[in-house]
């Protein structure tokens, strides 16, 4: 296993690679969507975005895609602070959206992740991290809810506001939309919002497996049947198991968020651990801690929640899981520096936890 750190696109800089290889990490998982242009309810500097009934923010440009050079260069930057770029986490709605919506600029959208797929095989990133949701990651809050009254994120009920026209994956890919009556999006079925994964699933695959790719998904964050009127795929962890089913192909992978499947509410968080980790279906591997389940739920220090963490880091090391582990959240700390506080706390967590497995 190798420990690894996840940063927004606004962290991606030379002094935030230096911390993480300061902090023991030796992979950088990458975010490109900027989730916080243009957004309100939160700072530009904020270490995870909330939006509002509006969403996070702007989606970017639907007529520029990542280029190869851009992320060439990106990866060369990250080694040289002596890391390895493991994964780019998240499609940008704004060159995918229709794909979740059946809408109808769906066929471009799926030769833009195509494309995008392609580049990352070529500029040597072997992991595509994506969340297969309408309405996202929505209706989370903040509050003092960690140890010490530490900054967190949490939920505090259901969040059950329609989606307006405008908005996908809780980003606005219309600015338009804000400013006037847009009406609302038409809710899915389940069955319909399955059908839309498995016909991407085998349209896209083939390409990430000739790419040298794995496209990893990520189970719902938060895990509720629905939100916003829109249904959810991976909710329980049962689910993850119909996502492999529906395509052999070994780049369809998990984005292994134990956070998420932690908050769901039904099974046991070791062994869905142990399951999906015997069958060598882990992309990369999200390891937070929370306490409590949907839609009652609040993230906690790594030490501290329902979760015990090194119980998972031993499951792991049994079968033989030799991706990376990220702390995807962390509360922040009372200093000049939150993040990088909370960040430096969980990674000598999970460093010590690794050593004292024995993990080479």
């Amino acid at each position: 296993m190798k420990l690894g750190l996840g940063l927004y696109r606004h962290m991606l800089n030379c002094e935030n690679f230096q911390f993480a290889r300061q902090a023991g990490a030796t992979h950088v998982v990458a975010h490109l969507v900027d989730y916080f242009r243009g957004g309100a309810g939160h700072a530009a500097t904020d270490d995870q975005p909330l939006g509002t009934d509006w969403g996070w923010g702007l989606a970017g440009d639907p007529d520029r895609l990542w280029t190869l050079e851009e992320l060439v260069a990106l990866r060369r930057e990250v080694e040289a602070a002596g890391l390895t770029l493991e994964a780019i986490e998240n499609f940008d709605p704004a060159h995918w959206g229709d794909i979740l919506l059946d809408g109808p600029k769906r066929a471009l959208h799926l030769e833009n992740v195509k494309t995008i797929l392609r580049r990352l095989g070529e500029a040597g990133i072997p992991v595509m991290g994506y969340n297969f949701s309408i309405a996202g990651v929505a209706g989370r809050t903040r509050g003092n809810y960690a140890r010490g009254q530490a900054p967190s994120v949490g939920m505090e009920g259901p969040y059950d506001l329609p989606m307006p026209n405008g908005l996908v994956w809780n980003m606005v890919t219309d600015p338009t939309a804000p400013s006037r009556p847009t009406g609302t999006i038409p809710s899915a079925t389940p069955g319909q919002l399955w059908n839309r994964l498995q016909r991407f699933l085998d349209e896209v695959l083939p390409v990430a497996e000739k790419a040298g790719v794995r496209l990893a998904l990520h189970p719902d964050d938060p895990p509720l049947p629905a939100i916003r009127g829109q249904p959810r795929l991976v909710y329980q962890p049962s689910l993850y198991q119909k996502v492999i089913d529906l395509n052999p192909s070994p780049a369809n992978a998990l984005e292994f968020c134990v956070g998420s499947l932690a908050e769901m509410t039904e099974g046991d968080i070791y062994e869905t651990v142990d399951n999906y980790s015997r069958q060598q279906r882990l992309g990369y591997v999200h390891l937070r801690n929370v306490r409590g389940k949907v839609p009652h739920y609040r993230e906690t220090f790594i030490d501290d929640g329902d979760v015990d963490v090194l119980r998972v880091l031993a499951i792991l090391h049994r079968n033989h899981f030799r991706g990376v582990i990220i702390p995807d959240h962390t509360p922040q700390m009372s200093c000049a520096a939150p993040w990088h506080a909370g960040m430096a706390y969980a990674l000598g967590y999970l460093q010590a936890g690794l050593q004292s497995l024995k993990v080479p």
